[in-house]
């Protein structure tokens, strides 16, 4: 428990002490809540637009962290012969991947301390009952796993270098598939389709629903997310190459 516990806190302090990461995962996510909200570039079919896009901001803000920032920090330590070492030590793999889980919970709670605040000051009011929360919880919760085991999965399996490429480039499509800032029912419908079986469009109708408007979260949603959350971290499990 120690080593989990002081790898866990190592795992955070490196994380937060990296400009470019807090770039990706709290900066961006608070830019965009804040220019989507007040420039009314898209019809969000809402009173208020932040009402639409905070919920959607939330949801882009658990797959950078969970995705795209786990991804690359994992595939550079793989790389470097980082992971290779770690997994030698007492430490041992699953306490290692323990840590990095926690260091991800982390980061989150972080980003959710930040963008709720800051939604707030821009007209949103929180909607829905306790349940409702407990939902959006559970739905960060194993988008969280579906989204960290996709990230592993191309750490495992690509060159630091070819991963750094892919995880921006699927961060942009999820971005642009998602339902984050642009509902999915605006997308044509081959894409509509496409998009309500990914995680991230998955995730943000679910909030959309807990957060935005106090409904119950469609099955969907929760199909769809789980899923993602049995599949991607298997496949990691399964092709991951430690070195």
């Amino acid at each position: 428990m120690t080593a989990y516990l002081a790898q866990a806190r190592a795992e955070t302090f490196m994380t937060l002490r990296r400009g470019e990461t807090l770039l990706l995962t709290v900066g961006i996510p608070v830019v965009f809540l804040v220019f989507f909200s007040t420039v009314h570039v898209i019809s969000t079919g809402t009173t208020e637009a932040v009402t639409f896009i905070l919920p959607g901001i939330l949801a882009l803000a658990v797959m950078s962290t969970a995705m795209v920032s786990l991804g690359i920090a994992t595939g550079f330590e793989r790389g470097y012969g980082v992971l290779k070492r770690l997994g030698s030590t007492p430490l041992g793999r699953p306490r290692l991947l323990g840590a990095k889980i926690t260091m991800i919970l982390v980061v989150e709670a972080i980003q959710a301390a930040v963008l709720l605040p800051v939604g707030g000051a821009l007209g949103w009011r929180p909607v829905g009952s306790a349940g409702s929360w407990a939902a959006a919880l559970g739905l960060i919760l194993l988008a969280t796993v579906g989204f960290g085991g996709i990230g592993l999965l191309m750490a495992g399996l690509l060159r630091a270098e070819v991963n750094l490429a892919a995880a921006n480039g699927l961060y942009l499509v999820f971005l642009l598939l998602g339902g984050m800032i642009v509902p999915v029912a605006k997308l044509p419908e081959a894409l509509g389709a496409l998009a309500r079986a990914l995680p991230p469009a998955a995730l943000s109708s679910g909030l959309h629903a807990a957060l935005g408007s106090g409904v119950a979260v469609p099955a969907e949603s929760w199909i769809v997310l789980g899923i993602w959350a049995l599949a991607a971290p298997l496949a990691a499990a399964l092709t991951f190459r430690w070195e």
